[in-house]
């Protein structure tokens, strides 16, 4: 992995789990001594960030990790829908066993993270969950639109999971969507998938 790209993980990864704050400013000397990376891959880094709008360079100010709005997540919801339906539908026809035997996994990883109350391991595996979903689909296009939806959707991910039965409903919402991706059962697949995100989202309202 080069420099950029290791910058690019690591910084997104704190901001995505909320090790960086919603308006927290980022300082480059900070984040080069917390990071252990220089100066040109942070600032290569952060730009990348900033087109998909988790931070937000400001002139004369610096760089500000993107405020979180109920209303932005709610528009990002009514988007993912669309275009997880979609991918569901594509990841049903398309996804090998050997992809639903690892997306089983991974559904059962994010339940012991749940067991062993590690919120952070909790976000991982769901973002994993989802890109291999996405990935599933076969459709590049439709893997990198819903790759940046997640890393933005992510951060709120963390406001939901303090919502009373909201993780007892993922873990069903898992199982679900991987017994419908198994089936091959495109209109299951949408469905569930559907359902996934709508929960995600009351769970968000519970808490305005």
């Amino acid at each position: 992995m080069s420099q950029n790209e290791l910058a690019y993980t690591k910084l997104k990864d704190r901001v995505t789990t909320l090790v960086y704050k919603p308006g927290e400013y980022l300082n480059t000397a900070t984040l080069m001594a917390d990071l252990a990376l220089g100066r040109t891959p942070l600032n290569h880094a952060l730009h990348r960030l900033a087109t998909e709008g988790l931070v937000q360079i400001i002139p004369r100010k610096g760089v500000m990790v993107a405020p979180l709005s109920i209303d932005d997540a709610l528009h990002m919801i009514d988007v993912r829908v669309v275009n997880e339906c979609l991918c569901a539908r594509l990841a049903s026809q398309r996804i090998t066993q050997a992809e639903v035997r690892q997306l089983a996994l991974t559904a059962e990883a994010f339940d012991n993270a749940v067991a062993a109350r590690d919120v952070a391991q909790m976000m991982n595996c769901d973002r994993e969950f989802h890109e291999q979903i996405a990935d599933a689909s076969r459709n590049p296009v439709l893997i990198e639109v819903l790759r940046v939806l997640h890393a933005r959707s992510q951060r709120f991910w963390a406001i939901s999971l303090s919502t009373s039965g909201h993780v007892s409903e993922v873990h069903d919402e898992h199982r679900n969507i991987v017994q419908a991706l198994a089936s091959g059962d495109a209109d299951a697949a949408e469905a569930m998938v559907r359902h996934h995100i709508l929960s995600f989202r009351q769970a968000l309202l519970s808490e305005r």
